[in-house]
């Protein structure tokens, strides 16, 4: 059907839609529902005198308007989400081009004039922006002149875990944003916001320590202002796991967040002690990678699914797994993400390539694809009907590929789960040294018997497919990143 909208079973009238639009089975309308919705508690209302239907304030009406956009936007054919894409790219080139120095040659060699149309041909020449160049070009990337409805600035340092961190910047903008899309992801995931919320993750130094941690009276910034929700609770990542574990037992939280490293050691503590918490009914994961193997493990010790979240510092929210099948949506109206081999091509689904980001609303420091420095595979459409391209696998870091003696490259998929048959191991880390030589960072109970590090070495070498020199250290700690992020598998070489 094209140019009315068409609601299910004759709920809401007909009125223009935009182009080749075609109606798809949306999850809010009776008879399309995959499970009723939670309770939610009303909005917050401005009006003392009318409580419900409630009449928001200007911040709740604001995010709610954006909601409703989202909602719509999500079940666009992906012809139609380009072309806003562009024309948002096309504005926010032309401020580039006026405001930023570093760019004005850069997009003008690309073909691009300010006020005409971004076409793809100017889109695909303009230069992917690497780390060491967004490094290098330092403070000469931010505006000199960001539109005053943006809002306040704020500025961010990356966790640097080349050695040398990314200062950005963003707006009020860019958080509002931001936190239009954490609401989204509640939504999708049918939360109920009248539980508790924990969270195990990075604060700076001195805040949220253990044993208390911090609490607040509601789940944030992004949801204060549209629902009333329940106690959040957050405690730092440095905290050790069996402390992590009492934490928990005492908070009872109806969710968690946490990052992959953490969950896997949190599980397999909880394995061995037989503990669980009936109260926790969905782990979310976010910042590193997320193999089957820890969703496998979540499942076999506490019978839980796993939401992942794919974001950077730099850029946001940049992919949600799909509630219903399982894959990743790119947020395509705040980042327009792509996914591009060696020769800068779109890679098609099933190839690997590495992931390029423009935030589309960050004129405060425009990052034109920008590489972020991941490798990702992208997807064929996904059958809930959303028009958002999909990611089928987010694979890590680029520099962090397995490099062969003879120069071949792979990515390091060697699963994690194999060393857990020796039930003393507690944490490890894998640490190329040289394209012969490997070192396997431990965190045991007890130095393992020769027969038991010979099994791993074993096991590197049949899942590496080549017989590297395996070295196997011992170590008190295996230390995160200064973000809180841990690699299980790290290259040294240049």
């Amino acid at each position: 059907m094209r140019g009315q909208w068409r609601s299910p079973k004759g709920v809401g009238t007909g009125s223009t839609a935009p182009p080749g639009f075609t109606w798809r089975p949306h999850l809010c309308y009776p008879g399309f529902m995959v499970a009723p919705p939670p309770l939610y508690r009303p909005l917050p209302s401005a009006h003392q005198s009318v409580a419900w239907p409630a009449l928001p304030g200007p911040e709740a009406a604001l995010m709610s308007a954006m909601l409703q956009q989202l909602d719509q936007s999500q079940w666009w054919p992906p012809e139609a989400m380009r072309r806003q894409q562009l024309n948002q790219a096309g504005a926010l080139m032309t401020h580039a081009y006026r405001t930023v120095p570093y760019y004005r040659d850069r997009l003008a060699q690309a073909g691009f004039v300010p006020g005409h149309p971004l076409t793809e041909e100017i889109w695909a020449a303009v230069p992917v922006l690497s780390r060491a160049e967004v490094q290098d070009a330092g403070e000469s990337l931010f505006s000199s002149e960001i539109p005053q409805r943006h809002g306040q600035t704020y500025e961010i340092s990356t966790s640097g875990s080349t050695g040398r961190p990314i200062k950005a910047k963003g707006t009020r903008l860019v958080q509002f944003l931001w936190d239009a899309m954490t609401l989204r992801e509640h939504l999708w995931h049918r939360r109920d916001f009248s539980g508790k919320l924990a969270a195990i993750r990075s604060f700076p130094s001195g805040t949220a320590e253990y044993p208390d941690g911090a609490k607040a009276k509601n789940w944030g910034r992004s949801t204060k202002d549209v629902f009333t929700s329940g106690p959040s609770a957050v405690l730092h990542i440095g905290t050790k796991i069996e402390d992590q574990a009492e934490w928990l037992g005492r908070q009872q939280p109806d969710y968690l967040l946490t990052y992959p490293s953490a969950l896997r050691e949190l599980l397999l503590y909880c394995k061995r002690k037989g503990l669980r918490y009936p109260s926790i009914r969905e782990v979310r994961t976010l910042s590193e990678l997320l193999s089957p193997e820890i969703r496998d493990l979540c499942r076999e010790v506490w019978d839980l699914p796993i939401a992942d979240l794919y974001s950077t510092q730099e850029n946001g929210y940049l992919a949600f797994q799909c509630a219903e099948e399982g894959s990743y949506h790119v947020q395509s109206e705040s980042v327009l993400l792509e996914v591009l081999d060696d020769d800068g091509r779109p890679c098609r689904p099933g190839e690997i390539g590495k992931v390029v980001v423009t935030s589309l609303h960050n004129f405060a420091m425009p990052m034109f694809r920008y590489a972020v420095g991941d490798l990702a595979e992208p997807g064929e459409p996904c059958p809930c009907g959303r028009g958002l391209p999909v990611l089928r696998r987010i694979l890590g870091r680029v520099r962090n590929v397995l490099v062969y003696p003879d120069g071949r490259k792979a990515w390091a998929l060697l699963g994690d789960m194999y060393y857990t048959e020796i039930p003393v191991i507690r944490q490890f880390q894998i640490v190329q040294k040289t394209v012969r030589d490997i070192e396997i960072r431990m965190v045991a109970e007890r130095s393992l018997t020769a027969a038991e590090e010979e099994r791993v070495r074993g096991w590197f070498r049949e899942r590496s497919g080549h017989p590297f020199a395996i070295a196997i250290t011992y170590h008190r700690e295996i230390p995160r990143g200064p973000s809180g992020k841990f690699e299980d598998f790290r290259s040294e070489i240049a």
